[in-house]
């Protein structure tokens, strides 16, 4: 039985070997388009989502910029760092709780709404161009299943270390 299955999918195994090097080809060839695209405002395309993330919620703290885009505390800093030294952003105490700091867009970051939005647009045009619809919808869940799937791994690990 076991040899059977090698004959019947012998690309099975070149499909699992190839998904995280397909998933880093397109990571890799998204934030070169990015960054392409944003060099003119100074911004990289590390900083993008950041940016993103606060047009649709301006004013959260840094802690909650990491929860909702999965990034550690260090790389929030940094991204916040450079939009704040560019004028994007600026750092303020949150009201309610002196110890947290909440990130607001300055007037040139709500500048930026409509360059930003409209290259996101542009760059799920591109991902999904030939795609019908019933696929860009399945598409789309299976990326965002897939990150959880690995949010998930990576939390266990995460909470493993820390009990040792």
């Amino acid at each position: 039985m076991h040899s059977s299955f090698r004959e019947e999918n012998p690309s099975s195994k070149k499909q699992h070997e190839s998904i995280g090097r397909d998933i880093s080809h397109l990571f890799r060839s998204m934030n070169i388009y990015l960054s392409k695209e944003l060099e003119p405002y100074g911004i990289g395309s590390g900083q993008f989502p950041f940016f993103m993330r606060l047009l649709h919620q301006d004013g959260v703290s840094q802690e909650t910029l990491a929860s909702s885009l999965r990034y550690d505390r260090a790389t929030i800093t940094r991204s916040i760092n450079r939009l704040e030294e560019m004028g994007y952003v600026v750092r303020k105490r949150d009201p309610l709780d002196k110890r947290v700091y909440c990130v607001h867009l300055t007037d040139k970051g709500q500048d930026m709404r409509d360059i930003l939005f409209s290259l996101g647009s542009r760059l799920n045009a591109i991902l999904l161009r030939g795609f019908n619809p019933q696929e860009q919808e399945v598409f789309i869940s299976m990326v965002e299943k897939a990150a959880m799937n690995i949010a998930y791994e990576n939390n266990i690990h995460k909470v493993s270390n820390e009990q040792r």
